[in-house]
């Protein structure tokens, strides 16, 4: 029987060349406070954690985070790590237990929660390798013969480019995709205007036959958003992903009563959590982000639940621990996709701290039956542009 051995935390701090966004380029949060200047900026993250857990018959799980990766690391360091070493991997579902209890006090939400993930996300990766099998395999298996993906970036730009960059996105064989809003309610009915004029814009490029969902990353509040929906009809969106600020439940409940379904919980944590949400009916769309979740033994207990409410699950980003619960699971129909790019925001980091995460073709990505936990490795071709904290 094999043991948990050791576990490193390390922070991958990107110090390579990056690419500034647009200004207005995606709502927030922040958007409400009255300081001038880059509101967005707390909401970009060039730095990146990852969790190894390794076994005494030499095996490595790897796990990761991309949320306040320095304050997940001492967390991991300092409290989960020595929770669990020494213990059989195999009793993960105790083991998560264990780390989330004996933090309960502090460790809940937020940044506990993440490294609770990242742990946990590891502990799945090293169970497939010591049984020879991907994660997706251990949790239930192939539901897909592929997995549809959306392409996901689109942040708000020029009407031009917007329309540029969704035309490449249909060339590339894409059938959803999401644009992000860049005006809320600072910006007043002139900002309406500019948001559904490249609304419409989208859809002149990618016609009605292709989904196209829409975001506003908790930048409006639910006066605003009221007024904003009933002008998105026509456009027919799939989903409106958070409108409002991650605590407002009961503003999510009143306006997935309307005509277009909301979609949220990125910024939710736990089964209670997203108890929650379905209990009050307050999102079409479950959209949990496995490496803020709690990790994939937290994930799987949300899809289930969801399933019951008969709500989809479609996990916030892309990333391989995400693409294995969507292909173990009927009630996740599609993942989401970023394309590989300049470092911009840092979804894009994935792609430069990790091997083997699978590429999209024509609008799908598969997952092999026969790689071994989750597929990934840490890649050394981009190491000179990272500082790596151990």
């Amino acid at each position: 029987m094999s043991r948990i051995a050791s576990i490193r935390a390390k922070v991958w701090n990107w110090t390579g060349p990056t690419v500034p966004p647009q200004s207005n380029f995606c709502t927030n949060a922040s958007d409400v406070l009255h300081e001038h200047g880059d509101a967005m900026s707390s909401f970009r993250f060039h730095q990146w954690l990852t969790c190894e857990v390794e076994a005494d018959t030499g095996e490595v799980g790897l796990g990761n985070a991309a949320l306040a990766p320095p304050l997940v690391k001492h967390a991991i360091d300092q409290y989960y790590a020595p929770l669990i070493v020494g213990a059989d991997p195999f009793d993960y579902a105790y083991l998560w237990e264990k780390m989330y209890r004996r933090t309960l006090a502090w460790g809940r939400k937020g940044v506990g929660m993440t490294a609770i993930s990242a742990v946990d996300i590891a502990i799945w990766d090293l169970m497939g390798k010591l049984t020879g099998k991907p994660v997706f395999k251990l949790l239930g298996g192939r539901t897909k013969a592929r997995i549809p993906v959306y392409y996901s970036k689109l942040y708000a730009d020029t009407v031009e480019a917007m329309q540029a960059e969704a035309q490449q996105a249909v060339d590339a064989g894409y059938s959803a995709m999401k644009s992000r809003f860049g005006f809320g309610p600072k910006d007043g009915m002139a900002g309406m205007r500019e948001n559904l004029k490249r609304v419409a814009a989208l859809r002149e490029v990618i016609g009605y036959e292709r989904d196209l969902m829409l975001e506003a990353y908790m930048g409006w509040n639910l006066d605003y958003s009221r007024r904003m929906l009933p002008k998105l009809v026509p456009y027919e969106p799939r989903w409106l992903e958070e409108p409002v600020i991650a605590d407002d439940l009961h503003g999510y409940a009143q306006l997935n009563a309307g005509p277009i379904p909301i979609s949220g919980g990125e910024h939710e944590c736990t089964l209670f959590g997203f108890r929650q949400l379905l209990d009050l009916e307050a999102v079409g769309v479950v959209q949990y982000d496995t490496n803020r979740v709690g990790g994939i033994t937290a994930a799987q207990k949300i899809n289930a639940l969801a399933e019951a409410y008969q709500v989809p699950v479609i996990p916030h980003a892309g990333q391989a621990h995400n693409y294995h619960l969507t292909m173990a699971n009927m009630n996740c129909p599609m993942s989401e996709y970023f394309p590989v790019h300049d470092i911009e925001i840092g979804n894009e980091l994935f792609y430069y701290i990790f091997d083997g995460d699978p590429a999209a073709h024509d609008g799908f990505l598969d997952l092999s039956d026969d790689t071994p936990g989750l597929g990934i490795s840490i890649s050394d071709e981009h190491l000179e542009h990272f500082e790596i904290q151990e």
